[in-house]
């Protein structure tokens, strides 16, 4: 199992438009015939204001993923606009290894 994560930092006084713009996202995704996946938003700490998460059978089921948003208009153009939103961005992909009951 993979997992998408994907970590948001908000310019200043930008934090609730990058969660709307997350959600807007994740509609698209939904759109494409993707999950959705899950968004969370910082309530305290240190770290991202928004963080997306999305879970993947397999690597190729990611591949497929990462194929259909990239050739989607709408998902390009929400990107650029979270972009406009943002003052870094960060991507990373997990491996599970061990799921604990």
């Amino acid at each position: 199992m993979l997992v998408e994560i994907t970590s948001y930092f908000a310019l200043p006084g930008k934090e609730q438009a990058v969660l709307e713009q997350r959600r807007r996202a994740s509609g698209i995704r939904e759109s494409l015939g993707l999950p959705a996946g899950q968004i969370y938003r910082k309530l305290e700490g240190p770290g991202p204001d928004v963080r997306w998460e999305c879970r993947f059978a397999s690597a190729e089921d990611h591949r497929k993923d990462m194929a259909a948003r990239a050739g989607s208009i709408e998902f390009s153009e929400a990107r650029k606009a979270m972009h406009t939103l943002v003052e870094r961005f960060e991507r990373r992909i997990e491996e599970m290894v061990e799921a604990l009951p």
